[in-house]
Parts: structure tokens; C-alpha cells; sequence
């Protein structure tokens, strides 16, 4: 008789429970409500991952992929995991122990980066500048001539500001001392125009969970020619095995040998999606100042038009501003990231939920929480 008796009782009935999600208007950062259509797909039937199907549907987001990131590499793929996942492949697979790299940190996202890299045993390098601020391509180059880095990492979409940083000419730069660029647009794409191959991009990744309008949990990455010369030429094996490209690039069909729909919301096109997401954040920037509030980027060319900064208003305590717009108008809106803690509030607007009509909603139940929640005498 087995001495082994199972668990039962209340662990047994919570699995038995129906599932149940709140619907909820996410107009934070990031996910964003996703459409019926996407919603639908995922009650497909599974299929295996190396059946001729898979196959098919793989090069369909791989070409979509390349058309949302304005690129014609090859080395274009989906990585199953989040934002992170992208980030660390493309450390993982570009920087050797020991190897020099430059973090541009404005925010959160270049602080992860710089993390990663200096846990996998490069020299970590920093150009910082606080929440809202960014770098002049004379600052950049100053830093590569010093520092002569074979990665430079810079976040196009700062989320934990809503900061949307200039890319031209950075290439250009990084190339002159053959360094790459690596560039973070999870909460940009689709929403800021972002241009890959024009813009001398050597790794571009994003998220799906944002403009994208997918759940999370999918990671669009591509590397230029230049880059897979580095990759593929190292002395030392990646740290990572899951995130090894010499495998998914096989798998991706993307190495030249033999074999082996999280885009839809840009089926109107990418300079459609860019101005529609500009004309809604405009829309929201006016209403949030006829409040009497202040946007956190002054500058309206550097407002990241999917997720917008308020510096919180002078008297309100932004959490207990949060759980009154939660609980009497089910929306989520969110405070600061990292270095943006007790700085901003942040209200995101993109791809599905990208419209004037959840802008008014989003604005509506500001008001009423300014009204209602108590301002303190300080």
C-alpha cells in the first residue's frame, strides 16, 4: 500500500471553479484590451509546433513583423516571453564576458539593461540623465569615443516617463565606432514612427501586449546583417540556451537550412496607426490641461503618444487617486515606474483602446476622482 496520499479538500475545489476575469478598460501602461477578433483566436485548436501549419503561420509573423519594424532582415522573429525575454536575448547573444557596452538610462528600461548585461559579465558603461530627460547625439557620441562599446542600448518609448527619444543619426553614430544599436520600442511601436532599416537600427524589439494589441507573453525581435556577423561570431557560447539564436534561428527558418496574427491592429497601415495614435493622445494632452493638470514631458514632440505622464497634482495622495478611478469606474490607470515612482501618473491609450471616446472616458473619471478624493492641507 503506497504511504503517498494525495491533497484534497479546498486545493481539489478551487481547480474545480469556474474561471472568472473582470472586464476592466486598461488605460495603463500596458496590456491594453485587446479586440474581440484577438480574443477569439486564442480558442483555436493547438497544433504541433513543427507541423507544415505551424510552419505557415510563422512566416506570416515573421513578414508582419518585418513590415510593422519597417526592416528586411532576415533574422526577424517572435520570442515566446515578454519585453524582458527580447532584451536579454539580444544581450545574451551580442555581448561576450568582458566586452564593453554603453547604457543610455533615462528611466527604468535602461537600468534592466544594464543589469542584464553586467550579470552576464560585461563592463557596464552608463549615460544617465533623470526621468524626462534625453540624450543629444553629441552626448552619445562623447560617450561611445570614450568608452568604445560594442552594444549601445537606448529605450525609444520610456514608458516610466512617457518619453519618446530621437533615434536619427544615432546609428549613423554607433557605426562610426563599430558599436550596434540596440533599441527598446515595447511601448512605442505601432504608436511613434520607428523606422529599422532607415534608421541604421541594428536590434529592434517589442512587446505584443501593448500597440500591438495581442496578450502578453510575445516578443518581436529582428537583427540586422551587422549584428548577426556579431552574434554568430563569438568566441564563447550565449549564457542563455532558451534564448540561443543559432536555435531559433533554425527553427524560425532564418539560417538557410533545410526545414526544420499578432498584427492585425495595423492592417490600416503603420503611418495610419502612428497618426491615429498622435491624434488621441493630442485629444487627452488638451483635456488633461483643461483640468488644470501638467503633462509630465513638456516638450510635445518628446510625449510618447501611447502612454501619457501627469506630474501628480500638488495635494493628492496618486495612490488613493488610483483605487477611487478603479473601483467606481473600473479603469486602470497607473503611477510612475523605477525612477518615476511618486513623480507621475500614467494614462495609456493604444492600439484597440486607441480612441477619443475612451480618451473622454479616461479624463471623465480623473475629474471625478479629483473632486472626490480628499486633498490634503500640506
Amino acid at each position: 500500500v503506497s504511504s503517498h496520499q494525495p491533497i484534497n479538500s479546498t486545493e481539489k475545489a478551487c481547480m474545480l471553479r469556474p474561471l472568472e476575469a473582470p472586464f476592466r478598460y486598461l488605460f495603463g501602461p500596458g496590456p491594453s484590451n485587446v479586440p474581440p477578433r484577438i480574443l477569439a483566436a486564442g480558442g483555436r485548436p493547438i497544433i504541433g509546433h513543427m507541423h507544415s501549419e505551424m510552419f505557415g503561420i510563422m512566416n506570416d509573423i515573421k513578414k508582419g513583423i518585418q513590415y510593422a519594424f519597417q526592416t528586411s532582415n532576415n533574422m526577424t522573429l517572435a520570442m515566446s516571453g515578454s519585453g524582458h525575454t527580447a532584451m536579454e536575448c539580444a544581450v545574451f547573444n551580442i555581448v561576450e564576458p568582458g566586452e564593453s557596452v554603453l547604457v543610455a538610462i533615462n528611466g527604468i528600461w535602461g537600468e534592466r539593461v544594464a543589469e542584464i548585461a553586467e550579470r552576464m559579465g560585461a563592463k557596464v558603461h552608463t549615460l544617465f540623465k533623470t526621468p524626462g530627460g534625453h540624450f543629444t547625439n553629441a552626448e552619445i557620441e562623447q560617450a561611445l569615443a570614450k568608452h568604445k562599446p560594442v552594444l549601445f542600448f537606448l529605450a525609444h518609448g520610456e514608458s516610466s516617463s512617457g518619453l519618446v527619444h530621437p533615434v536619427d543619426g544615432v546609428g549613423d553614430i554607433c557605426h562610426k565606432y563599430n558599436c550596434l544599436l540596440l533599441v527598446d520600442s515595447v511601448a512605442s511601436l505601432g504608436a511613434a514612427p520607428l523606422l529599422m532599416d532607415q534608421q541604421n537600427i541594428d536590434i529592434l524589439y517589442t512587446g505584443s501586449q501593448k500597440a500591438l494589441n495581442a496578450p502578453p507573453g510575445t516578443a518581436p525581435i529582428s537583427f540586422s546583417e551587422r549584428a548577426c556577423h556579431k552574434m554568430f561570431n563569438r568566441k564563447t557560447k550565449p549564457v542563455s540556451y532558451l534564448l540561443d539564436m543559432t536555435h531559433l534561428s533554425n527553427y524560425w527558418g532564418n539560417d538557410g537550412k533545410p526545414e526544420r496574427k499578432i498584427l492585425t491592429c495595423l492592417l490600416k497601415g503603420l503611418e495610419n496607426s502612428w497618426s491615429h495614435h498622435t491624434e488621441v493622445a493630442e485629444y487627452l494632452w488638451k483635456g488633461l490641461e483643461d483640468l488644470g493638470l501638467k503633462l509630465f514631458i513638456k516638450d510635445k514632440d518628446l510625449r510618447l503618444p501611447s502612454v501619457t505622464t501627469i506630474a501628480i497634482p500638488e495635494g493628492y495622495d496618486w495612490k488613493e487617486l488610483l483605487a477611487y478611478i478603479m473601483k467606481h469606474h473600473q479603469i486602470e490607470f497607473t503611477g510612475g515606474l523605477g525612477p518615476s515612482v511618486g513623480m507621475v501618473l500614467r494614462i495609456g491609450l493604444m492600439g484597440y483602446n486607441c480612441n477619443k471616446a475612451n480618451a473622454a472616458m479616461a479624463l471623465a473619471a480623473l475629474e471625478d476622482a479629483l473632486k472626490q478624493c480628499r486633498k490634503s492641507k500640506a
